[in-house]
């Protein structure tokens, strides 16, 4: 498949099916305990219902970061300046951009998703609410190095990252995420980018899990959405009526873990293949980490950033962090 630029970016076999979330999937499954990357909620369905998450009373981070985005932008535009080239990595719906946008006076504007079809509708109505600002959206998968179209690369680049995504990765993987946007927004060819990244903070145990396992049940319909994406594109026969959502709290590790839990031994195949799953066995979905100051800064740090300004909204639930590509040192 190709992007809207011509870039060919996302690995389709034969049967039009993503190499990739085959692969993931057919892992997962085959390991114990299960376990699937979380990057595959995001098909079109995925998408539309995580927006519907955001919008659930218990689901604070989202009202959080968009009231620090509100009311820091003039600080944006002082320490980011004008003419950069915002790559929003994982855009999504975008809603939370154009906040960024109005502040900062960018030279374009690239959302990155792996959705196509939710990537391109939100591409078109952020074109329309800013028509003079040239928008690439490019369908990729963020986890490794994207190509960015040619007029954006000579320009200066703003990575942008809400949403604390960046807790979803367990800290081997975040910071080869952080390694792999740095190599996208162009560092190694001597450029200095900068990145603006949402980090969720550790707060009480209560707070965090009814977060994520809402009152309305969106929650468990997006982590549910997920077996319906593998029965449909992967050939799968896993009876969804027989696994439940449920959210928990591991504080040894620090994160919110998602789970799909079975209610009775089954069987199943993916692929072709065959699988099984005993009464109360789980398949691990996601996992949502949350930071204190310190291991946000340590993380952005092996990841080659380094931090520069760091904001919280009022009732100090939420951080957004702005952070510049460090330079290669040999030296300690």
């Amino acid at each position: 498949m190709k992007s809207d630029t011509g870039i060919a970016l996302v690995d389709l076999d034969e049967d039009g099916v993503d190499r990739a979330f085959r692969a993931d999937v057919l892992k997962g499954l085959r390991q114990r305990p299960k376990a699937i990357p979380a990057r595959w909620f995001y098909d079109e369905e995925g998408s539309r219902l995580f927006e519907q998450i955001t919008q659930v009373e218990e689901y604070y981070p989202t009202r959080a970061e968009r009231e620090i985005l509100e009311a820091r932008g003039a600080q944006f535009a002082e320490l980011i300046g004008p003419g950069r080239a915002v790559v929003e990595f994982g855009s999504g719906s975008s809603v939370k951009t154009p906040l960024l946008l109005e502040a900062i006076d960018p030279a374009a504007y690239v959302p990155l998703d792996i959705s196509g079809d939710f990537l391109r509708e939100s591409a078109a109505a952020l074109a329309e609410k800013f028509p003079g600002l040239p928008v690439h959206p490019v369908e990729a998968d963020f986890m490794r190095r994207v190509a960015l179209p040619d007029d954006v690369v000579p320009l200066k680049k703003l990575g942008f990252f809400p949403g604390s995504t960046i807790g979803n990765m367990v800290p081997r993987t975040a910071v080869d995420l952080l390694r792999s946007m740095r190599a996208t927004l162009g560092a190694e060819e001597g450029e200095s980018p900068m990145l603006l990244i949402g980090m969720d903070l550790v707060k009480d145990r209560e707070v965090l899990e009814a977060a994520y396992d809402d009152g309305e049940g969106v929650t468990a319909a997006f982590n549910l959405n997920l077996l319906t994406r593998i029965n449909r594109e992967l050939d799968g026969t896993i009876p969804v009526e027989a696994l439940a959502h449920e959210a928990v709290w591991n504080d040894k590790l620090g994160r919110i873990e998602m789970h799909l839990r079975a209610t009775r031994d089954i069987d199943f195949e993916v692929s072709g293949e065959s699988f099984s799953m005993a009464e109360g066995e789980t398949i691990h979905t996601e996992n949502s980490h949350k930071f204190t100051r310190r291991g946000a800064y340590t993380l952005l740090l092996a990841g080659g950033w380094t931090p520069v300004e760091r904001w919280l909204d009022a009732k100090e639930r939420f951080s957004v962090i702005l952070a510049r590509a460090t330079e290669q040192r040999e030296a300690p």
